[in-house]
Order: C-alpha cells, then structure tokens, then sequence
C-alpha cells in the first residue's frame, strides 16, 4: 500500500488532458463516473487543483459546480472533499459542524484537537476567506462551558514547542491530580492550562510522570471518571494525539464502521484528509489495534459502488475499480 502522490513534475499539458477527460465523462447523455474518478484519485492534491483551473479556463465554468451537478450522494461529497485543498476543508468541515443544524462536537473535536499551529492558523485563514467571520468568534458563539474554553484555547494556535523539561514535567503532573482526584469537584481550568498549552513532547512527558504518581494509574482512566461528555472526549483526543496520533485516528475510522450504519461523512473526513500524509501508518495502526482488521477490506464491505472505489483507491495508493 502507498499514498497517493502522483508525479510532481505536473505539466500544463497533462492538466489539459485531465481536465478535456473530465469535460468528456461529464458531456452528453449521463455520466461516466469511472473516468471523473480515475482521474481524481490518481492525482495530489495540489494536481487535482492545477486541472480545476485549467478547466475554468477551458470551460468557463468552477469544475467544482460541474462535478456536483453530475454526481450524488456520498460519491458528491467525496469527490468534494478531494477538490477542496485541505485547510480550507478543514474550515468547511468546522463551519458545517458549529452553523450547522446543533452543534457536531465529535468533528470540532477531530479538527481543533489534532491539527499543528501552522494549520490552525491556516485553517482560522480559509475560514475568513470563506465566510467573511472569525473562526473563534464563531466557536465562541455556538459552543459554552469549558468544552468552549478548550476550544477557544486550542483555536488560539499557541501551543508551545519545545523540549520536555524534567522538572516541570514533574510539577504539571502533581497539578493534574491536585485539580482531578487530589480534592473534591474537578479544576478544569488547571487542566485546560496544561493540556492545551503544553508541548507535545512536553505533555508526553507529563503523562509518565503522572502515571507514576498514580502508581500505575493513566491519566485517560482519572479523565474518564473526573470529567463529562464533550470536555472528557476533548481532553482525551489530546492525550491520546499526544501518545498515539495514528492510533486515534485508527480508532475513530473503527467506530465511523462500526455497528449498524456507517459514519459516511466521518469516514470521507478521516480518508481524505489523511490521504496524502500518514494514512499508511493509520491503516498499519488499525491492523494492530483491531486483531489484524484490515482497513481495505473493512471499507470496501461497508461501502459501494464508486463511492468505494474512490476510498479504496485512497487506501491503497493506486486507482480501485468499484468491481474490484
């Protein structure tokens, strides 16, 4: 299995073949959903960008708007996401969750609590871009409570960046169980100033010498039993990014599959997001947490028809045929 990259050495002239293939599978009577598809997941993302303007320029019109007037359903909104460039699918996605009808906390969760500075700050961008509002202004508007203040946090992009200190690992870790299981009631802001502020190597630390303290106990069980609902699964996003990235976004893929149903729009998410980046080791992860589920084949018995065939293509780094 290997990600997607396709060749960077991407041509003008190979952009113009792409964009005149897609004008032909999307000309006449239907629609060849095997050729839009083939061509989409056989390029980056940054390629898939340089043939939407080649076609507006061709065509006279966003290949965007072509591409939704043409497909439905849960093969629409994948092929959305891979023509949206990430951080401005970021913003989309979180301007969905917080305008949309009440709140998605689970996304602004995926979102606010993995991403890096840089991206956050790339995303607060694309968000003004597009909506003409301010990201935190608006996570401020619609979400209350310390689940808001975290979020608020995390939206600032200042987490710190820098090497773990002994020391102070020592010190935040008696914090935390000062304002959890050390007294009556919980301190969430004490909580808030270490899990949202800290370094990712910093709060790895953190969570040792926490656990030590507790002689064995983690952090994620006094979290669990201390905290409620949407704040305790924001804060154990954090722990479990900052211990096992690739293990969290493995086990949000298991519970988008996960019993009757499947999370379409959590499982697109995930895919494309992480298509380009780490999504390897995510499927490698899944394999290890899930007594050796692979994520291939798990996808493509949840899902059908070219909608599959464009996130198992993804998965597997080279163009799936939905027969396949």
């Amino acid at each position: 299995m290997a990600t997607i990259a396709g060749d960077f050495n991407f041509t003008d002239e190979e952009a113009k073949v792409c964009a005149e293939k897609l004008k032909d599978a999307m000309d006449g009577f239907g629609t060849n959903e095997a050729d839009i598809v083939e061509v989409l997941v056989t390029h980056n993302n940054e390629q898939r960008q340089a043939i939407a303007e080649t076609y507006r320029v061709a065509y006279g019109k966003p290949l965007i708007e072509d591409l939704i007037s043409e497909l439905t359903g849960d093969l629409e909104e994948v092929v959305c996401a891979l023509m949206t460039k990430p951080r401005e699918y970021d913003a989309k996605m979180l301007h969905d969750a917080i305008c949309g009808a009440g709140t998605d906390e689970y996304t602004l969760i995926g979102i606010l609590c993995t991403r890096t500075n840089e991206e956050i700050e790339q995303i607060k961008e694309a968000y003004t871009t597009l909506y003409e509002a301010d990201l935190v202004e608006d996570i401020q508007g619609d979400t209350s409570g310390y689940f808001g203040r975290m979020l608020y946090s995390l939206a600032q992009a200042g987490r710190q960046d820098c090497d773990s200190d002994d020391d102070l690992a020592d010190e935040e870790a008696q914090k935390l169980i000062d304002a959890g299981v050390g007294q009556l009631g919980t301190d969430e802001c004490d909580f808030n100033s270490v899990l949202c502020l800290s370094s990712y190597r910093q709060l790895k630390k953190v969570f040792e010498k926490y656990q030590e303290k507790r002689e064995g106990k983690s952090i994620e069980e006094d979290i669990d039993s201390e905290m409620g609902s949407d704040l305790k699964d924001g804060y154990l996003a954090i722990v479990k990014v900052t211990k096992d990235k690739e293990g969290y976004f493995a086990e949000r893929l298991h519970k988008a599959m996960k019993g009757w149903g499947t999370d379409d729009s959590e499982l697109i998410r995930l895919i494309c997001s992480h298509a380009e980046t780490d999504l390897l080791w995510i499927a490698e992860r899944y394999k290890e947490m899930f007594e050796g589920a692979d994520l291939f084949e798990n996808v493509k018995d949840e899902c059908g028809g070219y909608y599959k065939s464009v996130l198992l293509s993804l998965i597997a780094g080279r163009y799936v045929s939905k027969d396949e």
